[in-house]
């Protein structure tokens, strides 16, 4: 007997529920939460057609579905492997189907990107639809949704630690999408009629190409998929978030907005290229770049108004988005932790 699908349940491979009259299969084993109905993840349920047959058992695993030799190696970083007719059909068969992208194991042990993942329906279609516009080839697309997924895995976990008191510390990275602020979010300034916050999400320069992606991680061995850019937000935006990134402005609707205590915080001020070791304290971290340089937040005035941006030790100085651009201001302010 199918049964109903409930809140705080294990769900794995092959289980079927029943929701609201109709039959949905698991596509990807996760613990339900309140919000994650089968009807607002598409990405964890399929619903099943009336009167279909069940499907034939699903492997255990991810690797079980994978044969075991391996691919050769690359003859470089971001190059395409050299096969003959054999080692094409070997490559191809070990790929495997991940929302439209077909994902091979070579690529996904190269990333850096492990099994699991419970995101929202909104944040996952939106986000690859704007990968797969975005890519200009599409190996690049799939790996660019691979780290676009670990990053919105790792960002609802850090929000639903946020929610429930759990952060240590005076500042935290919480998601949200479009104009809805957080609760908390730390005020850089007022432009007009409309109060700034500090944003980060992945964008071109933080989430690329496979080659960029492997230098920036044999470079500073960080996860891939933290790479991010800096901007502002206001709900007075079109979509919410503005990053700056190559002399222009890009709106972002999925993205985190830094929330803290002001009282375990400061602003440092500074000039020019950053010199972390010269501030006297430790800085926010903001992100990474996809050169695998640190981010730091920072704020400096432009235009009869303190914008919030970016500043790290390869920047000259900080870059603000503002009117469509990105902008350089020699002197700034960057974010620390006050002890």
């Amino acid at each position: 007997m199918v049964q109903y699908w409930e809140p705080g349940t294990q769900y794995d491979y092959n289980d079927v529920v029943e929701y609201n009259g109709a039959r949905y299969k698991i596509i990807q084993p996760h613990r339900s939460q309140g919000d994650w109905t089968p009807v607002a993840t598409p990405a964890l349920w399929g619903k099943v057609p009336a009167g279909a047959h069940q499907e034939q058992p699903q492997p255990q695993s991810w690797q079980q579905q994978q044969p075991q030799q391996q691919p050769p190696p690359p003859t470089q970083y971001g190059s395409d492997y050299k096969h003959d007719h054999h080692e094409q059909q070997q490559q191809e068969e070990k790929k495997t189907s991940f929302f439209g992208f077909d994902v091979s194991e070579d690529t996904k042990h190269k990333i850096g990107l492990g099994g699991g993942l419970a995101l929202g329906a909104a944040a996952l279609g939106g986000g690859l639809f704007a990968l797969k516009k975005h890519g200009e080839h599409k190996e690049e697309a799939k790996e660019s949704a691979w780290a676009y997924q670990n990053w919105i895995r790792e960002a609802e976990e850090r929000r639903s630690l946020y929610n429930s008191g759990q952060i240590p510390g005076p500042a935290a990275w919480v998601l949200t999408h479009g104009k809805s602020i957080p609760r908390n979010a730390i005020v850089v300034g007022q432009e007009h009629s409309w109060t700034l916050y500090i944003c980060r999400a992945p964008f071109d320069g933080g989430i690329r190409t496979l080659s960029s992606i492997i230098a920036s991680f044999i470079s500073c061995q960080l996860s891939c998929h933290l790479f991010t850019e800096v901007g502002k937000a206001s709900d007075a935006f079109k979509k919410g978030g503005v990053l700056g990134y190559k002399r222009h402005e890009h709106h972002v609707e999925d993205f985190e907005v830094l929330c803290g205590d002001m009282r375990g915080l400061k602003w440092v001020s500074t000039s020019g290229t950053l010199n972390v070791a010269n501030l006297g304290y430790t800085p926010v971290d903001g992100g990474r770049e996809n050169n695998g340089s640190k981010l730091y937040v920072a704020k400096a005035f432009y235009k009869d108004a303190v914008h919030p941006g970016k500043c790290s030790e390869l920047l000259d100085g900080a870059y603000i988005p503002y009117g469509d651009s990105e902008f350089r201001v020699q002197e700034y302010q960057v974010l620390c932790y006050n002890h």
